[in-house]
């Protein structure tokens, strides 16, 4: 969140999405000069004040790094525009701003899913030549994120995956399937309380959820040519019935039809679930929260798939410039400073959000902090990729609205995947 991850990184990503291999999209080039964009050249040597776009600052840590920054750059001061804890109304903030050409969004944080939508549309400056960034000591699958036929746009600034949150008070060991999960929800039962919720409202979470429950059940939304919809199979509707099943028996509360990334963090902080599926930055909340109930008695692990451990979406969020910026080299400067060791481990310690350079995941002095970051790799490793396609908002729609018309009972899941394969279809060839 974060953004998407419940802040909300999820998110569009936003996470997200999972959906399999690349999808490839139409292309406007690797110059960053798509219909409507403007001049991603001018200003490259510019430095001056710049304003840095982001959702809800959540767990305070865009603010005390701003300050540091600003505190060693007095005449290159940068101002936080913080956006609401929406991904969808983040992304449409952005377009919005864009379209206007506003040079007063100089960098903005950018959800995975977002990069070639932005960047075919002309609007995210190329971190090529002069805005060259080091790539070289991040997480490949991070890099892959930011980038559009083969050109990077965005600096890699936090990754994400899945975490399953457990009551180790009363699951003495996490489930590693499904089935076993569903098994420990007559525990749930027996202390009152719900036993399972990920983020199941009608938004860019659902596709996530939608998407890992169909991979982890061994199916997939795309085919390996990254193009074709894969969702009318028989794994992919047992993933997909998964859910539906255990929003009828009752194992996943009623309640959690309206839940996004937050929403399921105070249910699990306040004590009223037994597991939750959400992001590493409900960590760091769930152990400092004065209202959490929890603090002392859960636990984390890989989510659980069909045989083993489950499929996360790969999560995360980007650092972009924009193409109308003024004053881009400072913008670039920032970009750097966003991704230093120092503020990776600062978003680690501070925020619970998934660093993107490798090392930090095996350094001694965060994991004693961070007992999580081997999991949360596993979880990274794990985890399937959203379509990088300039169509991606019709796709995350397709796969919203029918898994939401599968958990209401309004659609059948047979029905859901096939009305969703032809969306999927649809969109992916509008190019």
């Amino acid at each position: 969140m974060d953004r998407t991850r419940g802040k909300l990184r999820i998110v569009c990503a936003a996470g997200v999405a999972v959906i399999g291999l690349t999808l490839a999209g139409c292309s406007s080039g690797g110059s960053g000069s798509g219909s409507g964009g403007g001049d991603a050249t001018s200003g490259q040597t510019s430095r001056g004040p710049i304003t840095y776009v982001q959702g809800k600052d959540n767990s305070n840590v865009v603010r005390p790094l701003i300050a540091k920054w600003n505190a060693a750059h007095p005449d290159e001061k940068v101002t936080f525009k913080e956006q609401s804890d929406q991904a969808d109304q983040q992304h449409d903030d952005l377009v919005q701003h864009f379209q206007a050409k506003d040079s007063g969004y100089d960098v903005v944080d950018v959800d995975v899913v977002w990069t070639a939508e932005f960047a075919a549309k002309g609007w995210l400056t190329p971190l090529t030549g002069r805005m060259r960034i080091d790539t070289s000591k991040l997480l490949a699958p991070t890099v892959k994120t930011a980038t559009y036929n083969n050109t990077l746009y965005a600096a890699p600034q936090t990754s994400d995956g899945a975490l399953l949150y457990y009551r180790k008070d009363l699951v003495t060991t996490p489930p590693t399937t499904w089935s076993a999960m569903m098994q420990d929800c007559s525990i749930a039962e027996r202390a009152g309380i719900g036993c399972y919720a990920g983020q199941f409202a009608k938004y860019e979470g659902l596709t996530v959820n939608a998407s890992e429950a169909i991979n982890g059940a061994g199916g997939s939304v795309l085919a390996k040519d990254g193009s074709t919809p894969t969702l009318n199979t028989a794994k992919a509707r047992a993933g997909l019935q998964n859910l539906v099943t255990a929003f009828k028996d009752g194992d996943i509360p009623a309640e959690a039809i309206t839940y996004q990334e937050e929403q399921g963090r105070q249910a699990f902080e306040s004590g009223k679930l037994l597991f939750l599926r959400n992001w590493p930055y409900v960590y760091n909340l769930a152990k400092t929260d004065g209202s959490s109930t929890v603090k002392d008695t859960f636990g984390i692990a890989p989510i659980p798939g069909a045989d083993g451990i489950g499929s996360s979406t790969l999560g995360g969020h980007n650092a972009a410039i924009s193409v109308y910026s003024k004053h881009k080299a400072t913008a670039h400067d920032f970009l750097e400073f966003l991704e230093s060791n120092e503020t990776q481990k600062f978003f680690a310690t501070q925020g619970s959000l998934a660093p993107v350079v490798g090392s930090l995941y095996t350094d001694p002095a965060l994991t004693s902090k961070l007992p999580y970051l081997p999991t949360l790799l596993t979880s990274i490793k794990s985890a399937e990729p959203r379509p990088v396609t300039p169509y991606y908002p019709a796709v995350t729609k397709a796969i919203q609205d029918n898994a939401y018309a599968a958990l209401k009972g309004s659609k059948s899941v047979q029905q859901a995947l096939k009305d969703m394969q032809a969306a999927v279809k649809s969109a992916s060839n509008s190019n």
